[in-house]
């Protein structure tokens, strides 16, 4: 539900959030599909891990959409309403390994998300090295697509946890407070998705 998320996120944001940002970007995909069929016989993650072979001609806009919606589908799916606390089991003790604590990680990742200059996402990945590191991307980048095609990413790897930091994610309770919208996410995550995530890259 769109007030599940509630004080942290309000309800008329993640309904604009979903059903106009989101949907352009389903929209614009299916409109390049129309036109060139064999993008559309791959995922969107399959498109963001490859887009290096998708023909230059519609290279950026697949990177846009394929990436956007990527990235939100994904995004609804690692918050749940009465979310937040700690991760737990082996997510936990790898965040140690990679961050001295929790409260590093998170002092890590706040970094990333307030200091992304202008539109984009924050990330906590599972890199080549089967380690998690943070960063984040501009626009609809994602950490998938590799910082060879990006060009402005700080990370790469499989996303286990991301953070929309547009203004649209935000801007309607909290303006320019990013920083604000940051704490109060943290009251959202849903760490069994994110730990779910976190095994598969390991497996």
């Amino acid at each position: 539900a769109y007030n599940a998320l509630e004080p942290h996120i309000d309800a008329r944001t993640m309904e604009i959030h979903h059903t106009k940002h989101q949907q352009a970007f389903v929209t614009g995909l299916n409109g390049l599909v129309a036109n060139n069929p064999d993008i559309g016989k791959k995922s969107v993650e399959e498109l963001s891990r490859g887009l290096a072979s998708v023909p230059e001609a519609i290279r950026t806009p697949v990177r846009n959409f394929a990436g956007g919606h990527w990235n939100h589908m994904n995004f609804w799916m690692m918050m749940k309403a009465g979310g937040g606390g700690d991760p737990t089991g082996k997510l936990a003790d790898a965040v140690k390994s990679a961050f001295g604590d929790i409260g590093k990680m998170k002092e890590e990742f706040n970094k990333a998300a307030a200091t992304r200059f202008g539109s984009g996402w924050a990330w906590l990945v599972v890199g080549k090295d089967k380690k998690l590191a943070i960063g984040s991307t501009a626009n609809q980048d994602n950490p998938l697509m590799g910082l060879d095609v990006t060009g402005k990413g700080t990370v790469e790897g499989t996303p286990v946890l991301g953070l929309d930091v547009w203004e649209h994610a935000y801007y309607l309770t909290y303006q320019n407070r990013r920083p604000d919208y940051i704490k109060a996410w943290w009251n959202t995550v849903n760490w069994d998705d994110v730990s779910k995530r976190f095994d598969k890259a390991m497996a």
